[in-house]
């Protein structure tokens, strides 16, 4: 990267951080900086393997096998009531439908809590647009992420004969997420900075996040008395709805998406305002 856009300074009010259209005018005008630092990002991930970006095909593919065999075949997991001959696939898919969900989700915020830490330089040594890093995670996080929708659609299509047109209903499923990452992502980032255990206590949750959201299984096949527990999981509404459009050729769930994209807007926005109010304290603290 051979230029580094500067910004001001300057704290802004929190009237100022709140006004509509704020969050994407910034994003917009570092556009080009935020292409330049997740390309780097993805490159440096890479740098030096011998299969490259080949990777990320490779990674999910061993890992849904593994999945698969413990909770499929071990466990004898089942989605619903398929015939024998056709449960492994049907597991497989519904699986892969809920690890890319849930992946986007972690990845991004697995590495926040240490972002600002491990980009020290940027706040010591130059004014910066800091808000920018957290986009540039998630960026990579989405590009990987894309990589195994492509196994997903073309299993989807050899399983199917082809795609439900409800499958065109993905981009409104999957902006609710990217919006709920973005903004819990801006939110660690800034505390990491202050608190070095969060990275911690993230693994830890996201740990345990694994295994309550209906990756390995549905929310139908959740005991009854807990089925709400999924619906009031933003999380676990993004896979269900995902599954419905492209496994069963359902519409999402208009009610609960609607609610998880409410609540996605509000933690989106509330993130950075965190972000941007914290930031001032980050070269005090590094």
């Amino acid at each position: 990267m051979n230029t580094v856009t500067t910004v001001s300074s300057k704290s802004d009010s929190f009237g100022a951080l709140l006004r509509p259209g704020r969050l994407l005018i910034g994003l917009r005008t570092h556009w080009d900086l935020w292409r330049q630092l997740a390309r780097r990002d993805i490159y440096t991930e890479y740098r030096g393997t011998v299969l490259g970006f080949f990777w990320s095909f490779v990674q999910p593919l061993l890992m849904l096998a593994i999945y698969t065999f413990v909770f499929g075949t071990i466990f004898g997991n089942r989605y619903g009531a398929q015939p024998q001959s056709s449960s492994h696939l049907q597991f497989a898919m519904n699986l892969f439908c809920g690890l890319i969900m849930y992946n986007i989700f972690a990845e991004t915020l697995g590495r926040s809590p240490g972002l600002i830490v491990a980009h020290a330089a940027y706040v010591k040594k130059v004014v910066f647009p800091l808000e920018i890093l957290p986009t540039m995670i998630l960026t990579t996080a989405l590009t990987r992420a894309l990589a195994s929708l492509l196994i997903l659609f073309v299993a989807a299509l050899i399983a199917f004969r082809g795609l439900p047109l409800t499958a065109l209903y993905f981009p409104i499923i999957v902006i609710p997420l990217l919006m709920l990452t973005l903004g819990l992502s801006w939110f660690l980032s800034a505390l990491g900075v202050y608190l070095r255990d969060v990275g911690q206590v993230i693994t830890i949750l996201l740990q345990m996040l694994f295994f309550l959201t209906p990756i390995f299984y549905t929310q139908e096949t959740m005991p009854e008395k807990i089925r709400w527990l999924a619906n009031i999981n933003p999380l676990a509404v993004i896979v269900e709805n995902f599954r419905r459009v492209l496994m069963r050729g359902e519409a999402p769930d208009w009610l609960l998406l609607g609610a998880t994209s409410g609540v996605s807007v509000v933690v989106l926005v509330a993130g950075y305002v965190w972000f941007m109010k914290t930031k001032q304290g980050f070269a005090d603290v590094l």
